[in-house]
């Protein structure tokens, strides 16, 4: 038990996956029990936080789950951009428990000082960012460059929200909490464009594909594509009208749609280890669409953020979580059947969720609890699945089959 805490406690690829993957479970549980008592028009409980639900169960899953991911992620594979040495063991360990202050803090602000809570959940990212900045000096690439910057849009996202439950602003919150996720948006659209067209590349090279059959980047669309994202959480933030914002969305989303299409994503239907991250991808441009349609008047907008939220960041995170700890783990890149179904769930959570809003009457509140229940499970049958290789050694290259 000790050992299996100290490894997990002291890799950022354990740590912050296994959390995120818990946090995942746990705050989406406490939001589907509250609702369902809510819709069955029984009194819900009172709650140790002191923002509405709603907004604590979206501050949570943009600045709380996401963030795990995201300091999993940067820290585990900014030393390999760099060439860095991994990172110390007491940092990992102590910017884990950083995070975790942020949850506590948001679940105890019932009773805690607003300052003290904007403090600490405040913290986490900044110390991911400096952490960040200090390997990328050895190699200060502008691609890897650019990631402090959509960091630092997250925690503005954050800061914003923060600013209105200290009483400081009266206007920013539900700006911030849209800042926050086009900006994760954002991030996804940019490391998506690099690591999903490359890894299916690599396994068509190793399946003996014909080089003439291998994804391609039309960098002319890249570029237009992330130029275009990347405009939405700015304009967000200037307070753009609406409809430049939702021309701004729909033109990144289409755009986004048309580059990977060249990625060859039917070739991967087999394996789940790829189609998770052509799926999350789509998912990235389909919801920009969504979402940037209904600003200009057509669809619900709520409908649109959830599949961002649900479907891209979600299902993208989850992706690249299970691909990461397997890999760093020594294991073979084959997602396990449960995980492989866990892809499937969460997408489908996405997509019931964004059908929920046209339902009305009786058929509303179950539709809402049902894509509750799938994202609940997808995130179990992650967790669970990959428990071996959270917890329990890194396996030899030679006694992984298939590495």
């Amino acid at each position: 038990m000790l050992a299996a805490l100290k490894r997990v406690f002291c890799e950022p690829h354990r740590v912050f996956f296994l959390a995120a993957g818990l946090y995942g479970v746990f705050a989406l549980s406490v939001w589907e029990i509250w609702l369902g008592l809510d819709f069955v028009a029984a009194n819900p409980p009172a709650m140790p936080f002191a923002a509405a639900p709603y907004l604590w169960h979206a501050h949570e899953m943009i600045f709380g789950y996401a963030s795990a991911a995201l300091g999993g992620f940067f820290l585990t594979a900014v030393p390999n951009w760099t060439g860095s040495k991994d990172t110390a063991k007491y940092f990992v360990t102590g910017a884990a428990v950083i995070w975790l202050a942020g949850r506590l803090a948001i679940w105890m602000s019932g009773i805690l000082s607003p300052t003290v809570v904007a403090v600490v959940d405040l913290a986490f990212l900044p110390l991911l960012g400096i952490k960040i900045a200090l390997m990328l000096v050895r190699r200060p690439k502008p691609q890897n460059l650019a990631f402090l910057a959509f960091l630092s849009l997250v925690w503005a996202g954050n800061l914003m929200v923060h600013l209105e439950w200290l009483g400081l602003t009266d206007d920013t919150l539900y700006t911030g909490l849209r800042v926050g996720l086009l900006s994760l948006c954002l991030m996804i659209a940019v490391l998506g464009g690099r690591v999903t067209p490359g890894f299916t590349r690599n396994a068509m090279k190793r399946a003996g594909v014909d080089e003439s059959t291998l994804p391609t980047s039309r960098k002319p669309v890249d570029l237009a594509a992330s130029v275009m994202i990347a405009l939405v959480p700015l304009a967000l933030l200037l307070r753009v009208p609406d409809a430049l914002t939702g021309a701004l969305a729909v033109a990144g989303g289409a755009l986004h749609l048309l580059r990977i299409a060249f990625w060859r994503p039917f070739w991967t239907l087999g394996q789940p280890i790829l189609w998770a991250l052509h799926l999350g991808m789509a998912m990235l441009g389909l919801g920009l669409v969504l979402w940037g349609s209904s600003l200009l008047g057509w669809g619900s907008e709520v409908a649109g953020l959830h599949v961002l939220g649900i479907g891209a960041v979600g299902g993208m995170t989850v992706a690249v979580m299970s691909r990461a700890i397997l890999g760093h783990t020594g294991r073979a890149l084959i997602a396990p059947r449960a995980v492989a179904l866990s892809y499937a769930l969460i997408a489908a959570a996405a997509g019931l969720r964004w059908s929920a809003s046209a339902l009305s009457g009786d058929l509303y509140g179950p539709a809402i609890l049902a894509t509750g229940a799938l994202w609940i499970v997808g995130f179990g049958l992650f967790t669970v699945a990959l428990w071996p290789a959270f917890t329990g050694p890194r396996v030899p290259r030679d006694a992984s089959p298939g590495a």
